[in-house]
């Protein structure tokens, strides 16, 4: 018998399995959504996970790949974007910046080149970074600054990505970029495969998932110039050129979510692409900043239905914002009722990016630390957003533990 499967194993690695084509809507989640479901407490949740532990499993747009797969693959790179859409991730996002010739690339951060590439180790490149790398000295760390404004496209394009990170502590530039936290891995960080923004709306439309692009906030001052740019560049400009190719590739305005925290970004979308702009997300990071009273919670709902009236559809907060701890439970937050009476449809950002919860779970978990003592809270977390909150979406890092839960619970 155990010839007989032999022999089949043996025909079917010599066919490429092709009598047995994966669907590309179906996904490989991997053992870490059935870890995380082993982590939970007896109940209720993890009775319903376990009796669809067998999948199958298809993509779903409640699961997001937050940068990619970024938990074990260099963030923005081809090889991150194809991980998350095995994994089921039905919407990939890609951070939108510019270079010195103006055009757009996938970056997290306009000028984070070198934490998050090989740049450094590159001396022609590494010349032309905004801060060339310092060595630690004493009790300053070591530093250097690259940005995507640095370089033009083509220089880009000779970049390896990396795992985010660097060494603060580095005497060196190959100290200096091996800064990838214990709890990641360098695993498939070779070199990973930068990509503009063109490239990237092509690769999702071959995977068939669908996109939501973040126009990152400029680091540098605007209008931009550069010695490769015949005339200044405006924020308005690097706007509308998102927009453009999203409409040069032929991407339909309801298969794109673009994100800004920029409220003005927001407002361009709304009266020059209303198309596009009808399922713009506008992200928050915490109250203040997004121009919220903390200490005035009744004074949110009338700020709220005003961002509604302005045209406003989908508002995304950090985890942390939409959830408290009531009596050692985690339930909505009065941000997120006050969200959800004023109209608003809610996303949120970024699970699965804490590392191990067991030591409170870092900023992601603030308002529920006191409670955040063990993995299993990435599904209790999640299945309260979904079921309480009512979001419609979740980023995560590493996209087979939403896909899953998707599954299962939606």
């Amino acid at each position: 018998m155990k010839h007989y499967f032999a022999s089949i194993l043996l025909v079917a690695l010599l066919s490429g399995c092709a009598a047995f084509p994966p669907s590309p809507l179906q996904a490989q989640l991997g053992p870490r959504p059935f870890y995380l479901m082993q982590e939970l407490p007896e109940g209720e949740l993890k009775e319903r996970l376990q009796t669809c532990g067998s999948g199958p499993f298809y993509a779903h747009d409640f699961s997001i790949g937050h940068r990619g797969a970024a938990l074990q693959f260099p963030e923005h790179t081809q090889e991150s974007y194809e991980a998350a859409a095995r994994m089921g991730a039905g919407i990939i996002e890609c951070d939108v910046t510019f270079t010195a010739d103006g055009e757009l690339v996938c970056r997290h951060d306009q000028c984070d080149l070198h934490q998050t590439t090989d740049i450094l180790l590159k001396p022609e490149l590494a010349q032309k970074c905004s801060q060339p790398f310092m060595p630690a000295q004493g009790d300053k760390p070591a530093s250097a600054q690259c940005c995507t404004s640095d370089i033009s496209l083509a220089e880009f394009k000779t970049l390896c990505g990396k795992m985010d990170g660097f060494n603060p502590a580095a005497k060196t530039v190959e100290e200096f970029v091996q800064g990838t936290p214990g709890w990641r891995t360098d695993l498939y960080s070779q070199c990973g495969t930068v990509m503009s923004h063109k490239e990237s709306v092509a690769l999702f439309q071959q995977l068939g998932r669908k996109m939501t692009p973040e126009l990152k906030a400029p680091q540098v001052v605007m209008p931009f110039t550069s010695a490769q740019m015949t005339q200044p560049y405006h924020r308005e400009q690097n706007a509308q050129q998102l927009v453009d190719e999203l409409r040069a590739a032929g991407v339909a305005p309801q298969d794109v979510w673009l994100q800004s925290f920029l409220w003005s970004d927001i407002q361009y979308w709304l009266s020059n692409e209303p198309e596009f702009g009808q399922q713009a997300v506008w992200l928050v990071e915490d109250y203040t900043a997004a121009g919220f009273n903390p200490q005035q919670p009744d004074t949110w709902l009338a700020e709220l239905k005003r961002l509604k009236s302005a045209g406003l559809n989908i508002i995304a907060p950090p985890l942390w914002m939409l959830v408290r701890n009531e009596d050692d439970r985690i339930v909505p937050s009065g941000f997120a009722m006050a969200a959800k009476q004023a109209g608003l449809q809610i996303i949120s950002w970024s699970l699965e990016r804490s590392g191990p919860l067991h030591h409170g779970g870092g900023w992601y978990y603030q308002s529920i630390a006191e409670i955040t003592r063990s993995d299993a809270v990435t599904l209790q977390l999640l299945h309260v957003l979904a079921q309480d909150v009512g979001v419609i979406g979740v980023f995560s890092d590493w996209p087979a533990t939403t896909t899953f839960y998707a599954n299962c619970m939606l």
